[in-house]
């Protein structure tokens, strides 16, 4: 489905055994220039709204990030308290690292590419897992992958990428994944990419199915 911002998504519930989210994977929508989302006062506004909210209600996040490059842990750590919300940030930036890091499956990585919906899940997937070493709970794991520019790689376009999701809830675990296509520069299209990575954490942090998990990872 596409929303009112010009973005495919889509959402699928899984088993606990299932591993490569493998499905119909949506096209990007088109967007406007990336430098035009947000400020850097809105992102850190929001990035604030995603600590608090998940602080007070004891979720936990892990970050796997290709595409921005840490800009996503970075900006949650900023805000006091990110320390009992979040739980790891990996960057996963070579396509070899996201199969023995975060155990993207190579015949995914194989078919796809890593600039693709089901890698973004997959890495989400192997993130959230990463988090549970000290066997503590995560309850939301979130990645980004895509294309920087100013080349195109795995012949997919610059300005194009997509965050994967996977959220324990209380009935089982969710995956999920958004498109992106933008324009700019490459810092425009990983500020975009940023912006976007947070707020599917808002939007996942709306749902009343969560678990609450209260250790902290300080």
């Amino acid at each position: 489905m596409t929303d009112a911002a010009g973005r495919a998504t889509r959402a699928t519930s899984v088993g606990s055994d299932q591993r490569g989210g493998a499905g119909a994977s949506s096209a990007p929508g088109s967007g406007p220039a990336a430098g035009s989302f947000a400020t850097v006062r809105e992102i850190a506004q929001l990035a604030g709204s995603i600590v608090a909210r998940a602080a007070a209600r004891g979720i936990t996040i892990a970050v796997a990030e290709s595409l921005t490059g840490g800009l996503v842990a970075a900006t949650l750590v900023r805000t006091p308290g990110a320390s009992g919300v979040l739980r790891v940030g990996i960057v996963a930036y070579a396509t070899p690292m996201k199969q023995e890091v975060l155990r993207v499956p190579a015949e995914l990585l194989a078919e796809r590419g890593a600039v693709d919906p089901d890698v973004a899940i997959a890495m989400a997937r192997g993130v959230r897992q990463l988090a549970a070493i000290d066997r503590s709970e995560c309850t939301i794991g979130v990645a980004t992958t895509g294309v920087a520019g100013p080349g195109s790689q795995d012949d997919r376009p610059p300005g194009e990428f997509h965050i994967g999701m996977e959220i324990e809830t209380i009935s089982g675990r969710v995956a999920q994944s958004s498109s992106h296509q933008v324009t700019g520069d490459r810092e425009e299209v990983r500020a975009a990419a940023l912006l976007a990575a947070l707020r599917e954490l808002s939007a996942a942090l709306d749902r009343t199915d969560l678990p609450m998990h209260s250790e902290s990872t300080s």
